[in-house]
């Protein structure tokens, strides 16, 4: 079997996606006319989505997305030459020779697309093998993936946060993340709202209930160390990305300064990267995306190196077909659970014919062979082939 070609398309459709509600913290907040920026708060009437197909010689074919219009860009310009004539089930060789390919592979978007190649490629295997990707990679260690929800986009006016931690409690969530609007361009006021958030939502869940906070980069180390100590007694499970992920120092600084654990990763990519957060202490969850990090393959060798170092992987929920597939193989210790988004999730999915959601807190495993991504037609009123 070879790999006879590599193709990204985009499908259009009518869609009913409600408005965020709020924005998070962001690294350009410490400009004022950028902190300033309000969420759109339009509902969505219209979705476009790009995907990534491999075609083989035998009749089997690989589909993976959602993904970001300039990683198919870089598929079809970049990678496509050193994919056509493949074995398709050689997985290691081709992420090793696409990494090899460009000495600017190592991160960023052009990692991004070896990671939804790899993620087709896997799909590809679970076809021709007529088993779901968990099996493939030695699952399942389990016959459901508990999931946290992640409130992205929901609104910070207190009563609502209220009335969205509980239902989020009352729909089986046994953990849930919110996400900080202020920084330090917002002064001790903003500091004082970013406090009564956790406070909110404690009071909202009780003591039972986990809940985790993101930063999205958008603070630094000094903010983040003040902060920590005015919400360390709503026991929070973890604190992310208070920090970009290259500023290891940083990590380590807060993580020695606190009792709260330091979560990140969700933009760090390869196990080479993740190498040097373990290494320096710096971090006690890891968040790889199986989108951006190097794939499905590599975030089972990032699953292997946290494991030895005694940390966690609860992998960022941009795809949640491939993280589930791949926490489904590894022992609940290393990957105890899934990031559930719960707007994002609608338009990510929207297309599929599938949708792969909780129940009661968690995703039964997915039966059909591969990732279980087909397109749903019927909600599709244009596909474009997108060119080189």
């Amino acid at each position: 079997m070879k790999i006879s070609r590599v193709h990204c398309f985009q499908v259009s459709g009518p869609a009913n996606v409600p408005p965020s509600e709020e924005r998070q913290v962001g690294m350009l907040d410490v400009y004022p006319e950028f902190a300033a920026r309000p969420p759109s708060r339009q509902t969505t009437t219209r979705l476009t989505a790009t995907y990534v197909q491999i075609d083989t010689d035998e009749g089997a074919s690989g589909l993976f997305g959602p993904v970001f219009p300039e990683t198919a860009v870089i598929v079809l310009r970049k990678l496509t030459p050193y994919l056509i004539g493949e074995d398709p089930l050689a997985y290691e060789r081709i992420w090793d020779v696409l990494y090899r390919q460009d000495r600017h592979a190592r991160k960023g978007y052009e990692m991004m697309a070896i990671s939804a190649v790899d993620c087709a490629l896997w799909d590809v295997r679970g076809k021709v093998m007529n088993l779901p990707i968990y099996r493939l990679l030695g699952g399942p260690t389990r016959q459901r993936v508990d999931c946290y929800a992640s409130m992205l986009g929901h609104s910070l006016e207190p009563e609502r946060v209220r009335e969205r931690a509980q239902l989020a409690v009352q729909r089986g969530f046994k953990a849930q993340k919110w996400f900080f609007r202020y920084g330090p361009s917002d002064g001790l006021e903003g500091m004082e709202k970013n406090v009564a958030l956790v406070r909110t939502v404690r009071e909202a869940v009780g003591p039972n209930v986990e809940i985790m906070v993101d930063c999205w980069m958008g603070w630094d180390a000094t903010y983040a160390i003040r902060l920590l100590e005015r919400i360390a007694e709503f026991q929070p499970r973890w604190l992310e990305e208070p920090v970009p992920p290259d500023r290891i120092g940083d990590f380590a600084a807060i993580r020695r300064a606190s009792r709260v654990p330091l979560a990140t990763g969700e933009h760090e990519y390869t196990r080479w990267g993740f190498l040097h957060l373990l290494q320096n202490d710096a971090v006690d969850v890891i968040q790889s995306d199986p989108d951006w990090c190097g794939g499905i393959s590599e975030l089972v060798k990032i699953c292997t190196l946290a494991s030895a170092f005694g940390r966690q992987v609860i992998p960022h929920g941009h795809s949640i077909h491939a993280a589930v597939n791949v926490i489904a193989a590894q022992p609940p210790a290393t990957c105890p659970m899934a990031e559930f988004l719960l707007l994002a999730q609608v338009s990510k999915q929207h297309f599929h014919t599938r949708q792969m959601q909780p129940e009661h807190g968690a995703i039964a495993l997915p039966t059909e062979p591969g990732l279980g991504i087909t397109i749903d037609d019927a909600k599709v009123d244009e596909r474009v082939e997108l060119t080189p």
